[in-house]
């Protein structure tokens, strides 16, 4: 609410939302913590709304224990203060979280989440025994940067389990043959001259455009929706 100005400090906006009815806050540290304005707050009288229909009591007291019951529940529920041998996850590891079975349940969701908006001809999908003697080309910031594939708030993954389109071409086998046209999503440098060298030698071309956290994410929005740099040139080059 600062970011918005909503409120000018930390207390007021401990204050206003409490009163609003928030409990929960998504701080950057401790030092950034608004909600541990809320003992200043309460000192002070500025938590005055009556505690909910139904409880016993009222008053800012009475409100706050409100406010923190139901997050108490939920963590009580999700076994948070249970002895670590009666959670069945306590035992886990990363070699259980990147186990095999996960990461083709992983690919599952991948492949079922797509969204072909138009497929001329049947062109798609693209087969290993289709593709002998086919010469491809795989274009654009996107094809072979993994940098950029995931979003905001991904997490890190393994270098070995991350597979760009260019990689994942090669291992079925076919004729690859790569430029970025730009290295970045941003594409401020272009080369014209290697993508139509790349393009006008293959049979099948994959573009591969998009934004990624480099140009889009939490507190960096846009005002269109167009494709960032020379990425949409990139594009009318390779189709032209």
């Amino acid at each position: 609410m600062l970011g918005h100005h909503y409120t000018h400090t930390f207390l007021e906006t401990a204050v206003a939302s409490v009163n609003a009815g928030c409990n929960l806050e998504l701080s950057y540290g401790m030092r950034n913590n608004v909600f541990m304005h809320i003992p200043q707050a309460l000192a002070m009288g500025n938590i005055t709304l009556q505690a909910s229909e139904g409880s016993v009591g009222s008053g800012s007291l009475q409100m706050l224990h409100d406010r923190v019951r139901p997050l108490f529940y939920t963590r009580m529920r999700l076994g948070e203060f249970d002895p670590p041998a009666m959670n069945p996850y306590s035992s886990l590891d990363l070699s259980v979280v990147q186990s095999p079975e996960h990461r083709n349940l992983s690919l599952e969701a991948a492949v079922k989440s797509f969204v072909l908006l138009k497929n001329v001809r049947g062109t798609l999908p693209l087969r290993a025994r289709d593709l002998s003697g086919q010469r491809l080309a795989v274009v654009g910031p996107f094809a072979d940067n993994p940098r950029v594939l995931f979003g905001d708030y991904a997490p890190v993954p393994e270098p070995q389990y991350i597979y760009t389109p260019r990689r994942g071409l090669e291992m079925l086998g076919a004729n690859v043959s790569f430029t970025a046209g730009c290295s970045e999503p941003q594409c401020q440098r272009y080369s014209r001259a290697e993508l139509v060298r790349v393009v006008a030698a293959a049979d099948v071309v994959l573009i591969c455009l998009g934004t990624g956290v480099d140009v889009e994410t939490e507190a960096k929005d846009r005002s269109d929706l167009s494709l960032p740099g020379h990425q949409l040139k990139l594009l009318q080059d390779a189709v032209q």
